[in-house]
């Protein structure tokens, strides 16, 4: 197994960088062309522009250099922060691989601007699996971005796992609260997570795109939801039989569409749990301790098949545009739908309340796009409790996950759930 940590940004160059909202911060090779990612292209979200708009440059050195050698390429595609150029033809010619930690950055062919400042040097998926060269994809990834929830981690990775999820990706936007170490402790027990350093602000969109790329050499199907998103398969109710979901009972409900010669996006609605009563964060987990919910369900994640996604890699963080000539297929609720926590006790929700990842979401407190469906309904944008909060978003009671997840879960001596007990006695309990 390859190193289960993956850095990004070029050191050495940061301190060249006059303004982090103008820069390009990462570039990841796939096939004869980079994906290079920008902040300060100021591109309308959700749509891709005409690429004839970008150049790439490359260069051995730094930019700053007055002796950097350069090659400019064509864009072949751009949307939202991503820029998609060629290779030098040098490369193209020869082998591709070799582009590996050359630097690069983007310019504007219409303005007599320079080029953006650069901390990114090309990043080789191939080089940073879990994969080797001729060995199986594996059938079903997740990728997540996060801030400080190593807390919660355990839980998401270990539930997600016995539903079939067999390789993690799990973006780090600037936490400071252990997650190495948690992930060190889940691939202690054979998890296969990693977690990619993103300190970019404001970057998921294209944090997504990136990962999405990394996902294409590693995995049929990748997922993209948050670590406090659950899928759950309610019970299957076949004539007078009721067929509990199996282990891993996901994997097979997407490995159903992996040969299709259409389908490239699987997704599946929402369900929002509000704090159901609790003032201080469930102990067993946020599967057992959350059952009162919205009852109307709330937009959708999705699975996407990584080498059918659009060359722009556009996406709106739940789905990614897919390639022409593939479509979507939507999961009946009482297949699968997802358990999202969304508003838990207040001092959690209130960390979420600071931090939001999205490019394109306004953050809570600001004063704007009030009737947005991404805030808190009647929160405002001051992060004060109402004194009501643990009442909140309860309209209907809902057990069938905490129900699920004890009864095949928990401990028959200690009533213990795996994410509760310590990496060596779960160890143990593996075996």
């Amino acid at each position: 197994m390859r190193s289960a940590v993956n850095q990004t940004a070029d050191d050495d160059s940061a301190d060249s960088v006059p303004d982090w909202g103008k820069v390009v911060y990462e570039a990841i090779l796939d096939s004869n062309t980079v994906v290079v990612l920008a902040k300060g292209l100021n591109l309308k979200p959700h749509r891709d522009v005409n690429p004839a708009e970008f150049r790439c440059h490359f260069s051995l050195s730094h930019f700053n250099k007055q002796d950097s050698f350069i090659f400019t390429t064509e864009a072949t595609a751009a949307a939202q922060e991503v820029v998609r150029c060629l290779l030098p033809r040098s490369i193209r010619n020869n082998n591709t691989e070799l582009a590996e930690g050359i630097r690069v950055t983007v310019s504007r062919v219409a303005t007599a601007s320079p080029a953006l400042p650069s901390v990114a040097k090309v990043y080789n998926p191939k080089s940073h699996g879990m994969r080797e060269e001729g060995e199986a994809k594996y059938e079903l990834c997740a990728c997540t971005m996060l801030w400080n929830q190593a807390a919660v981690l355990k839980e998401w990775v270990m539930y997600h796992s016995w539903l079939g999820v067999e390789r993690w990706f799990i973006y780090d936007n600037n936490s400071d609260d252990g997650l190495q170490d948690v992930a060190d402790e889940l691939n202690s027990l054979n998890h296969n997570v990693t977690r990619h350093v993103w300190p970019w602000v404001k970057a998921q969109e294209a944090g997504f795109s990136h990962c999405a790329l990394r996902a294409k050499y590693e995995c049929n199907w990748v997922g993209f939801f948050d670590v406090d998103e659950f899928f759950y398969l309610p019970r299957q109710h076949r004539g007078s039989q009721t067929q509990l979901p199996g282990q891993n009972s996901l994997r097979a409900l997407v490995s159903n569409y992996t040969d299709s010669p259409t389908i490239a996006e699987v997704r599946t609605m929402c369900h929002s749990f509000g704090p159901s009563g609790l003032t201080a964060p469930p102990k067993q987990g946020v599967t057992v301790g959350y059952t009162c919910r919205v009852q109307a369900p709330e937009r959708h994640k999705s699975f996407v098949r990584p080498d059918l996604l659009d060359v722009t890699l556009l996406n709106i963080v739940h789905h990614f545009k897919l390639r022409e000539g593939y479509r979507t297929t939507n999961v009946a609720e009482s297949t699968a739908v997802i358990n999202h926590y969304k508003y838990q006790v207040w001092d959690t929700f209130k960390a979420k309340f600071f931090r939001r990842v999205s490019t394109y979401v306004t953050n809570w407190q600001d004063d704007q796009n009030k009737g947005s469906k991404d805030r808190a309904p009647g929160l405002g944008t001051e992060a004060v409790e109402p004194p009501d909060w643990r009442l909140r978003f309860c309209e209907v009671w809902d057990t069938g996950l905490k129900d699920f997840v004890l009864d095949t879960f928990a401990d028959v001596a200690t009533g213990l759930l795996p994410w509760e007990r310590s990496s060596s006695s779960a160890s143990s309990a593996a075996r």
